[in-house]
């Protein structure tokens, strides 16, 4: 077992295991007779910060709490291998919604799954924190359940379901658990912790920013009152519902019925401070898979091993997208010296090729960003940057770029790549900062998410325009080509999103076409709980107006996406199915 001895950040002194630890003999390596805490994780345990898991694990023992980690159970062995905590279980799927990852958007089984060991499929189950929670109330009745992570803060109210096709009530009261975490967590999971620890009833814990509880009533006084749950298979409902759960989730405790219980769901924590922040990723994590599996490689952790997040949020407002949903428009941003200083402790380990995959977070080039106005929590914006940018806004590309280049002189760095999406449209403010992108911090192809070049379809998105790209992609290739490189950029669209028309589809594949863009792979539109995009697929309402749209399903989506494989022979018979229902609209390809 790998130890390593912890620092002044006030975690505990001298020579302790690297890792929480998962059994009864790891308990005993640190002189524990029980661990506080048990987190369970549908994750393999990757002791990371790019795994959830692991940032809780080693926060609240930061703050001075034994957690152990429960990763991948499956038998009653498993269950029992650590014992059981002495103030709660913290529940999660893992840095991934279980469905998400075990389904396509066909619903058909994937046969992957990039955060187990061997990226092998079949490791965590469907409706991950369900069933984990029933396994606890089954062998410890007593128990107090946290539940927290994607699922479960993206299910944290009704919701439509796509992979059973139904309206789902709250997860909270599906998996009779005592309190749910909704957003990143730390703060929320510290209040529950020693409110705990203060030997205060789990009932007793109400108002903790972050969180939803059961509650005996609805104070109407106080808070918002929610459509019923059961309410909500009405699809005109359904829309209300989520028109004012985005109005007021920020602002006001929220109440909802869901069966014979209320739900409350208190307003968000507060975002952390930069220092907290920088204390949070500076934690003594092992940077490494737990030795227990050996040789077996876990994707995942391979894909982010030489990456570092620079912050957190988004305000993009995109309405397919779950960021804001769960991390919050709040941008908190790490400061420059903690993102040097883990990557200069990144050149040390013996693996390190010299090549930093990725600086960035949601979306690279919000780092640093700010509003004048503090991002209040009661701006009606639903977006920071649609239909224009907000003037309060500030986004100071010059903060990353200087990032960036200190980055670059670091002993032993090759290259540092930027490889989250970044936004065209807040680019095309610095020509510095495409040029710096260009020269220095994309590979031979970048990925660019213009989503659809419809502006119609776009605006049903909230994205911007399509000339917007159109103009970042000239001036990138323009700083190419003055540098007497070679690159491409790689448009990444979405196809089948509701209210998406044939003639939409038609149009994008003549835009690809046109350009002789050969894209290998394309998104199909997958509903995911509580977005606008999934209100909207579910309603066949468009969410500002209430007028009905179209919603490709089935078969349309398909002719939809064959325009995009315009080029390849395969797709040719889809493509003269989807013409037929086109009028006055000419064959474009060869």
């Amino acid at each position: 077992m790998p130890f390593v001895v912890y620092g002044e950040n006030g975690m505990t002194s001298g020579r302790v295991p690297a890792f929480l630890p998962i059994d009864r003999n790891e308990l005993q390596a640190r002189g524990w007779d029980r661990p506080d805490i048990i987190i369970v994780t549908g994750d393999a345990y990757v002791d990371h910060p790019s795994f959830g898991a692991a940032i809780i694990g080693r926060y609240l023992e930061a703050e001075g709490y034994k957690v152990g980690i429960i990763a991948q159970p499956r038998n009653d062995d498993d269950w029992q291998i650590i014992g059981k905590p002495r103030l709660f279980w913290g529940v999660t799927s893992g840095n991934m919604d279980s469905m998400v990852n075990h389904y396509t958007a066909q619903r058909k089984l994937r046969h992957d799954d990039a955060y187990s060991p061997g990226g092998k499929s079949g490791c965590r189950p469907d409706r991950t924190v369900l069933i984990y929670c029933n396994h606890i109330r089954r062998l410890d009745k007593d128990a107090v359940i946290v539940i927290g992570g994607i699922e479960a803060s993206l299910r944290r109210i009704a919701h439509y379901d796509y992979w059973s096709d139904s309206v789902r009530k709250s997860i909270l009261a599906d998996a009779k658990a005592d309190i749910l975490v909704y957003g990143m967590g730390e703060r929320a999971i510290r209040e529950i912790a020693s409110a705990l620890d203060d030997r205060q009833q789990v009932s007793s814990i109400r108002d903790v920013k972050g969180t939803v509880v059961f509650s005996r009533e609805a104070n109407e006084c106080e808070g918002w009152i929610l459509p019923d749950s059961d309410r909500c298979v009405d699809k005109a409902v359904f829309r209300q519902m989520t028109l004012e759960f985005n109005r007021y989730q920020a602002t006001k405790t929220i109440y909802q019925r869901n069966g014979s219980r209320w739900i409350r769901h208190n307003p968000p924590a507060e975002p952390l401070t930069q220092n907290e922040l920088d204390q949070i990723y500076g934690l003594e994590y092992a940077h490494a898979p737990h030795p227990v599996y050996q040789d077996q490689t876990i994707p995942a952790y391979i894909q982010i091993r030489d990456s570092v997040t620079s912050h957190r949020g988004c305000y993009g407002g995109c309405r397919f997208c779950t960021l804001s949903l769960h991390q919050g428009r709040h941008i908190q941003s790490r400061s420059a010296e903690s993102l040097v200083n883990e990557i200069d402790r990144m050149t040390r380990r013996q693996d390190f090729k010299g090549t930093v995959s990725d600086i960035g977070g949601p979306t690279a080039n919000m780092y640093g960003s700010s509003c004048r106005m503090g991002f209040p929590p009661d701006c009606q914006r639903s977006s920071c940057l649609y239909p224009a940018v907000c003037g309060n806004l500030e986004y100071p590309h010059e903060k990353q770029i200087d990032l960036l280049q200190r980055v670059r002189k670091i002993k032993g760095i090759k290259h540092v790549f930027i490889a989250s999406g970044i936004r065209h449209d807040m680019a095309l403010k610095s020509r510095e900062y495409i040029r710096e992108l260009a020269l220095y911090h994309s590979g031979g192809r970048i990925k660019l998410a213009p989503e659809h070049s419809s502006d119609r379809v776009l605006k049903l998105m909230n994205k911007p325009p399509f000339e917007q790209y159109v103009r970042f992609v000239k001036e990138f290739e323009k700083c190419c080509r003055q540098a007497r490189q070679q690159k491409q950029v790689i448009p990444y669209l979405i196809v089948g999103y509701p209210g998406t028309r044939m003639e939409d589809a038609y149009e994008l594949g003549k835009w690809l076409h046109d350009n002789d863009i050969r894209i290998e792979q394309v998104q199909e539109f997958t509903p995911t709980p509580m977005t606008v995009a999934t209100c909207m697929y579910y309603s066949e309402l468009e969410y500002d107006t209430g007028e009905p749209i179209e919603v490709p399903k089935g078969r349309q989506i398909r002719l939809q996406k064959a325009f995009v494989f315009w080029y390849d022979p395969a797709w040719r018979k889809y493509i003269r199915e989807a013409m037929r229902t086109l009028v006055g609209r000419a064959e474009f390809w060869s």
